[in-house]
């Protein structure tokens, strides 16, 4: 399989593996903006295609390219399975401890980092849109997947094609994908200030984590898991 500048972000993604951790060092946008060619994201990123095509190559990193499963090999249940068990859990575990934690910051930091409160209210709705968001995959888009990959067939469905549920929850993606660029931008990059106490820096590398996590995330459903449940209907 050619790895070439000209590919788009989310094939490469999807076929490269260890691509995905390539991408989030890079600040390469590869879930809501993965349809751009590689020439076109580095040159977004203002980092060099040269550099980003050897660092996919697959014997720079053999360890992590080892441990890293490929998702386009997994039925559609267990690709369901992992979305659900890893990432759907830790945002509905994260979320209410990073709001806390938030609250604590802007409460000891808000007088001299008013940006701190921006960010809260764009957290605050990320997380809100997100709840929303897990609870129709799981009680609606997942369980006709999973119906469609069990071979049984499928009956009616309250909704048609599943292309219908997809174009929503993809909306629902760029929509947290742009809360995602805003608390980055508010937060110059999560760069930690020098008065920054221990809760302020631990404050700031969780949300960094969330943000890694909820990429990946948005990745297996954009990239794999979306097309492939397409491809299956029709």
């Amino acid at each position: 399989m050619p790895i070439t500048a000209t590919k788009t972000v989310r094939e490469l993604a999807a076929e490269v593996p260890n691509a995905t951790r390539v991408f989030e060092k890079l600040g390469i946008d590869y879930c809501c903006g993965g349809h751009r060619p590689l020439d076109e994201a580095c040159a977004n990123a203002n980092v060099a295609v040269d550099d980003v095509l050897r660092a996919l190559e697959p014997d720079i990193d053999t360890s992590a390219t080892i441990a890293t499963r490929d998702w386009n090999a997994a039925t559609l249940g267990e690709l369901v399975d992992h979305i659900i068990n890893k990432h759907h859990t830790f945002v509905k575990s994260e979320t209410p401890r990073l709001q806390a934690l938030i609250a604590k910051v802007v409460e000891a930091h808000g007088k001299n980092h008013p940006e701190l409160e921006q960010m809260q209210t764009a957290f605050s709705a990320l997380a809100d849109e997100l709840a929303a968001h897990m609870l129709k995959e799981e009680r609606i888009l997942f369980p006709y997947v999973r119906q469609m990959a069990g071979g049984a067939g499928c009956g009616p469905s309250c909704f048609g094609s599943v292309q219908n549920p997809i174009r929503v929850m993809m909306l629902e993606h760029d929509n947290a994908g742009e809360k995602l660029h805003q608390m980055r931008q508010i937060t110059s990059d999560y760069s930690i200030p020098a008065d920054a106490c221990t809760s302020y820096a631990t404050l700031f590398r969780a949300l960094v984590e969330f943000e890694q996590d909820l990429h990946q995330h948005i990745h297996l459903e954009n990239n794999i898991l979306f097309p492939r449940a397409v491809a299956m209907e029709q």
